[in-house]
């Protein structure tokens, strides 16, 4: 998943931005709950801490639960920003309403919390769950088909303007689902590497 998070930003980065794409030594394998994120903040902050001795300009924190981002801005000469602000943002410059589809029901409440946290309960239709995990999605087409099925209920039923991909998991998912449903899909980490890339110039 590391790799297809640093594939997908370097997809988008302007020339000259060098993307090194990391993950903790330390932690779950993927974080799918409070408990599991509260355990990477610690492991994030490390890996900044790294980035800063090496001279990284920016960082983005490629987990839509955008876990340790305040603790990572304590410690950052430069811009830190999660994928889930960066999505959301952006969704609300795109449309009039957004949906979020991510993965398990138990990361429900880190989602409501994000949004009503950045402003944007006015702006989210719904928060759509797929009831698979994040490393389903490395795992078959089953997770992935579950992802576009949610997107397009959530244009139909829950009239989404905008679906934000709710996992880093799916950033090579984003093209899939704005085809499949007809409206724009937003991967958090492409928007949040042009965010980074925007803050730092």
């Amino acid at each position: 998943m590391t790799q297809k998070i640093g594939l997908a930003a370097s997809a988008v980065a302007a020339p000259g931005t060098a993307i090194v794409a990391v993950s903790p030594r330390t932690g779950a394998s993927s974080i799918e709950d409070r408990l599991a994120g509260a355990i990477a903040v610690l492991a994030i902050c490390e890996e900044v801490r790294i980035g800063e001795a090496e001279g990284f300009d920016g960082y983005v924190i490629a987990c839509f639960g955008d876990p340790g981002v305040d603790a990572a801005r304590e410690i950052a000469r430069g811009p830190v920003i999660g994928i889930a602000e960066a999505a959301m943002r952006n969704a609300a410059i795109l449309g009039q309403g957004f949906s979020i589809v991510s993965m398990l029901e138990r990361g429900r409440p880190i989602l409501e919390g994000l949004v009503g946290g950045y402003g944007m309960s006015s702006r989210c239709r719904s928060i759509r769950l797929t009831d698979y995990s994040a490393l389903d999605l490395e795992n078959g087409n089953a997770a992935r088909g579950a992802v576009i099925e949610a997107a397009r209920a959530a244009v139909r039923e829950d009239h989404a303007d905008t679906i934000l991909l709710g996992c880093a998991g799916m950033a090579d998912l984003a093209e899939e689902v704005e085809h499949s449903v007809g409206v724009p899909a937003i991967d958090g980490v492409a928007s949040a590497v042009k965010t980074i890339e925007g803050l730092i110039q």
